[in-house]
């Protein structure tokens, strides 16, 4: 297994899809803050409510110079219907090639239900405008979580 990303690690140069279809680089976000948060499936109620969360406060991350990200499996068509029923205003990408998901470590095991299977950790991730990481959360619980982190950028700057 490849070393997990901590505190004090660069960007890792990764492409993801956007749902358009297009290719983006996590480097490409160099310059400015970026909030990359991943998470399970779209869709789904918990990740559902950290998307609305995310859009919701979007404006604030924006007037804070910030960017967001969010990451998941899904497919670009998913995350597109995903975005048009919910009016997401938060930008989704796809994971397709995993490069990500190993980067940050996040390929996890879950239970549920008394079963046992493999999934994305919700995990949310900030670096600052040079690409270092700066803070990690883990495991994230979604009710007030976007806030959370919107508390560690302004203790940031």
């Amino acid at each position: 297994m490849a070393a997990v990303i901590e505190e004090g690690s660069k960007l890792p140069n990764v492409d993801l899809t956007t749902p358009s279809g297009g290719k983006i680089n996590l480097r490409d976000y160099l310059g400015k803050p970026l909030v990359l948060y991943f998470y399970p499936k779209d869709d789904t109620s918990g990740c559902t409510r950290e998307a609305q969360d995310f859009s919701g406060h979007y404006p604030e991350f924006q007037a804070l110079g910030v960017e967001v990200l969010g990451v998941s499996r899904d497919t670009p068509i998913k995350h597109q219907k995903f975005i048009d029923k919910y009016d997401l205003t938060v930008p989704l990408a796809t994971d397709d090639q995993n490069q990500a998901i190993e980067a940050f470590g996040i390929w996890v095991e879950k239970k549920l239900y008394g079963k046992t299977y493999m999934g994305i950790d919700r995990s949310t991730f900030l670096f600052d405008g040079k690409g270092v990481l700066v803070r990690i959360w883990r495991r994230v619980r979604v009710p007030g979580h976007v806030i959370d982190v919107l508390e560690a950028l302004k203790e940031l700057r």
